[in-house]
């Protein structure tokens, strides 16, 4: 049986502290840099199908090829991230696929009984859809959905790490 998805590029940590936890990504394994993307802007952000007025910052680092994403929620606003922490979880919170076409794969999805949790769209345009396969911590799927904009943005973060010499580990966008 072939994966309905493609492969994992990316490990979502909810975190407290980004900068924090991108110094420890960086000094203890290596991994970085880290750009850090404070107050992450949507055109759209909808929780079990009613809008929510998320408000976060995240940090992104390349480890290889897997991107680690670290996560910090700046309201209480009902979300993934809400009901990771609400459950006393840290951490890993979901691991994240690219996709050329979010709502045929969502179909497929739903075909199977899974459905979108949170979903929306970037200020940048792009799309995205956290689906309730959430059995375990880490256990979420987040499809991101490709535009030029998050190949143009990954690709300079990707480029970044290459031969990364530990120094300036944490540097600002946005």
């Amino acid at each position: 049986m072939s994966a309905v998805l493609g492969p994992v590029m990316q490990n979502g940590y909810v975190v407290e502290d980004l900068e924090a936890a991108a110094r420890h990504w960086a000094e203890k394994l290596g991994v970085g840099p880290f750009f850090l993307f404070p107050g992450v802007e949507f055109e759209t952000v909808r929780f079990r199908g009613e809008d929510s007025p998320i408000e976060m910052s995240m940090a992104i680092g390349y480890w290889g090829d897997l991107q680690i994403e670290l996560i910090r929620p700046l309201n209480d606003a009902p979300s993934i991230y809400r009901d990771f922490r609400e459950r006393g979880l840290k951490g890993l919170q979901h691991v994240g696929v690219l996709t050329r076409d979010l709502a045929a794969d969502l179909a497929a999805l739903a075909a199977r009984g899974v459905h979108p949790v949170q979903d929306g769209r970037a200020a940048n345009g792009t799309a995205f859809a956290y689906v309730d396969t959430d059995f375990h911590p880490g256990g979420m799927v987040e499809l991101i959905e490709v535009s030029p904009a998050l190949e143009k943005g990954f690709a300079m973060i990707k480029a970044a790490s290459v031969d990364w010499d530990g120094r300036n580990p944490v540097r600002v966008l946005g």
